[in-house]
């Protein structure tokens, strides 16, 4: 194929040589400004405009002058190619270089030697002419570009241009689009003429009747194509050789296995040390295996299951051995004459039989049915109750008991725990022997003295007296306080002395009252509490305070009282921070300690009798506290807050134990005398016995009452009794035996409810003390009485 001299070549333009300026300014970064449009710039524009309006006018005068010659000769072929490549279209003006040709002075040399082009030579003459256009331009017209083909191409498939574009927007044209050349593709003949062109010629073989959208003309598909879809349409694989389901290689466990490891991490040293989890899995299975539970695996049989499915329930019932539980369905009695179309006439009910029947309930009814007469069977009609009857004839077999069973005849009584009789486990009180009258208002605190002939009470009023037991008479009182009531009265534990301390508000009175005291015991009670003020005197002094720093309170100051309390034998007086609610001896009878709710850290005060000391032995105690006790063997220090109870150790001075009796609010607390148990009395109504050594869990819960407990007491002579007192008015007297055999709980059994005392206010049995040697209590009342129980 011979190259086509017409062709036009690109016009490279050579790039300018980079200025070093522009390279520095923007090497350094310095980019400001190099957007803006100023006057430099807009000069700069204009020259260069003026510049290619240059160039475009001499490089058309030298195109008017090839224009001008008709003909070139052969050999000068190759030169006039190169200078139309080196023609200059640069920036400034051309100029011609000394010894350069330029193309125009090429064709007129080329005329001057050879004269006119030959007319054969078309391929040297240019492929366009110049026009000038109205507003006197220059404007070149090319002429219209004939491919060239060595072979013929009648059969060259046209190619339509017009994209996506539908073909019905040429519906109303005759062509159907354009092909490369912008040339129309004309409508392809449709109707009578396709068909006897059809007609006319054979059927190509990749006929398929369809037409290209694009082209319009019928589609035609080769052999490929008509297999692919031959195949899509029989959901066959259309690559051959193809496999859909190729068997799955191991990589990672199979023959041919990896070698690269997934990881260059080293292995950890737990894959080469044998797991003590592992093994304790396997001994946990070999354990079991040994034991039975778990059997080896056996195959399950294969057995054929019939899925029948029978209405009747006994209709492949086979015959059983005689069983004398057994219980046969039942069966319907015979009918009677009452059910026969045609009964005697003495079964058919009058008018009135009818109507009473017809009134009754249908449950009350005797038979179902009314008895009828009809004269033949075909007249009878259908029985109204028919399905009825025979889905309650189906309930009673299916629900019909099958098998007899006896009934569990087992006594009540036998069920419950076996408790020893309250006759045997006498003696404990059971009547109220004696009333002490003569308190005014609420009766708050009782105490029996260790001799057990007197008892001390104190009340509202703020007196605090004291009765004799035996015969029930008031033997001595002293007024402690005008405002506050007395709510603690405690004896010493100690029988060669008789001192009885006494707490109204925020003072405790140390009492030795003389005159129903022997003059023994008199003296050894004044020494014991004489001697703590020569201790007193002894102390040190304080260390002085700066005129900043405020004087630091006392946790309590010991004092003498008045003359007049002096007189009845209250030689002692001691003060606190605030009000206090209980007192408790230690069982030496040289410490005891006081509990006031309201103190928060001061709130358990321990105060030394023979040193009139005060101590607060908790900085900071969690809760508020209700009570205190000291435990009666040990150096044990039990403090009851409104939900715990923390048990200290004085001695080391640390936490023991801390019960949990799950209580709301916990109302008191008392110390068995053996020391491992503890009786707890609760607000909410419980009484919780504590087993120490077993758990911090309540051993047994007791509910009893219906108001809030109030007071509980061990007895403290050997006797296996403790009591409670409740607001609901009455005393619950139980048995509780503990026995040094550490395999054998508490046994804990209810003997009496004691009631005698009146509700007033909603109050009842505001406490209740043991006495040291006899079974007898006494309680302290809501009513302003105090009476003893034996």
């Amino acid at each position: 194929m011979s190259v086509n001299p017409r062709k036009r070549k690109a016009v490279v333009k050579e790039a300018p040589p980079p200025e070093s300026e522009s390279d520095n300014e923007l090497g350094d970064g310095l980019l400001e400004g190099i957007l803006s449009h100023s006057e430099d710039d807009s000069d700069a524009s204009d020259e260069e405009e003026e510049d290619e309006d240059e160039d475009d006018t001499d490089a058309s005068s030298i195109i008017e002058g090839l224009s001008d010659e008709d003909e070139e000769d052969d050999e000068d072929e190759d030169d006039i190619r190169e200078q139309m490549r080196n023609l200059k279209t640069t920036d400034g003006p051309m100029k011609r270089k000394p010894g350069q040709q330029t193309h125009e002075m090429d064709l007129d040399a080329a005329t001057a030697t050879g004269g006119d082009l030959d007319d054969d030579d078309e391929d040297l003459k240019p492929n366009y002419t110049v026009q000038t256009d109205a507003n006197g331009n220059t404007r070149y017209i090319y002429k219209e570009i004939d491919p060239v083909y060595e072979s013929d191409d009648s059969d060259a498939e046209q190619t339509n241009t017009i994209g996506n574009i539908d073909l019905k927007y040429y519906d109303e044209y005759p062509h159907i689009g354009y092909d490369i050349n912008g040339k129309k593709i004309m409508r392809p003949a449709k109707g009578e003429a396709l068909d006897a062109l059809l007609d006319s010629i054979d059927i190509p073989k990749g006929w398929t009747g369809l037409t290209d959208p694009t082209t319009g003309k019928p589609l035609q598909l080769s052999e490929e194509e008509l297999d692919v879809l031959k195949k899509v349409t029989r959901n066959e694989v259309i690559e051959e050789g193809y496999d859909p389901y190729p068997e799955m290689i191991a990589y990672f466990s199979g023959v041919n296995q990896e070698i690269m490891p997934l990881s260059a991490a080293p292995e950890p040293k737990r894959r080469f040390i044998p797991s003590k989890h592992e093994a304790k899995r396997v001994m946990k299975i070999v354990k079991a295996i040994r034991e039975g539970r778990i059997a080896p695996y056996k195959a399950p049989e294969d057995e054929e299951e019939e899925d029948e499915f029978n209405f009747d329930v006994w209709a492949n019932e086979k015959p059983r051995d005689a069983n004398s539980m057994h219980i046969a369905a039942p069966k319907l009695p015979p009918p009677g004459y009452e059910a026969s179309y045609h009964p005697p006439a003495e079964y058919l009910p009058d008018k009135a039989e009818e109507d009473a029947w017809l009134d009754q309930d249908p449950e009350d009814r005797e038979r179902e049915f009314l008895p009828k007469n009809y004269e033949a069977l075909r007249k009878v009609p259908g029985y109204e109750t028919f399905v009825k009857e025979r889905f309650e004839r189906s309930l009673d077999l299916y629900l019909a008991p099958r098998i007899r069973r006896n009934r569990l005849n087992i006594d009540p009584e036998s069920l419950l725990p076996k408790l020893p009789d309250p006759e045997d486990l006498k003696p404990f009180p059971t009547t109220c022997a004696t009333i002490f009258r003569g308190q005014e208002g609420r009766v708050r605190t009782v105490s029996v003295d260790p001799l057990g002939i007197f008892v001390a009470s104190g009340g509202d009023d703020g007196y605090v007296r004291i009765w004799e037991i035996l015969t029930g008479r008031q033997v001595w009182n002293a007024r402690l306080s005008h405002e506050e009531a007395v709510d603690a009265v405690s004896w010493r534990p100690v029988k060669e002395a008789s001192v009885l301390a006494a707490a109204a508000g925020e003072h405790v009175y140390l009492i030795v009252p003389f005159q129903i005291l022997s003059p023994d015991v008199e003296q050894h009670s004044r020494d014991l509490l004489d001697a703590g003020w020569g201790y007193a005197s002894s102390k040190s002094a304080p260390a002085p305070t700066t005129a900043g720093d405020a004087p630091k309170i006392p946790p309590g100051v010991w004092s003498r009282p008045e003359k007049k309390l002096e007189s009845k034998g209250i030689l002692i007086q001691i003060e606190v921070r605030s009000a206090i609610k209980t007192l408790s001896w230690h069982r030496r009878g040289d410490y005891f300690t006081t509990v006031s709710p309201r103190g928060q850290s001061s709130s358990v005060a321990i105060h030394t009798v023979s040193k009139h000391l005060t101590q607060l032995p908790f900085r900071r105690l969690k809760g508020i506290a209700q009570t205190a006790q000291f435990h009666p063997s040990k150096a044990l220090f039990f403090v009851a807050t409104r939900n715990t109870i923390r048990s200290y150790d004085l001695a080391k001075q640390e936490l023991v134990k801390i019960l949990q009796p799950g209580a709301k609010w916990i109302s008191s607390i008392d110390v068995h005398p053996g020391g491992d148990n503890l009786l707890v009395g609760t607000y909410d109504k419980r009484l919780l016995w504590h087993d120490l050594e077993l758990s911090t869990k309540p051993y047994k819960t007791l509910r009893f009452h219906t108001a809030a407990i109030r007071a509980v007491a061990y007895h403290k002579g050997g006797y296996p009794l403790f009591a409670d007192a409740s607001d609901d008015g009455s005393l619950q007297i139980f048995h509780g035996k503990v026995v040094g055999d550490l395999m054998e709980n508490a046994t804990i059994v209810p003997l009496k409810v004691l009631k005698g005392h009146k509700v007033k206010q909603r109050l009842g049995v505001m406490g209740v003390e043991w006495h040291p040697r006899e079974p007898w209590c006494v309680s302290a009342g809501a009513d302003g009485t105090i009476r003893l129980w034996n």
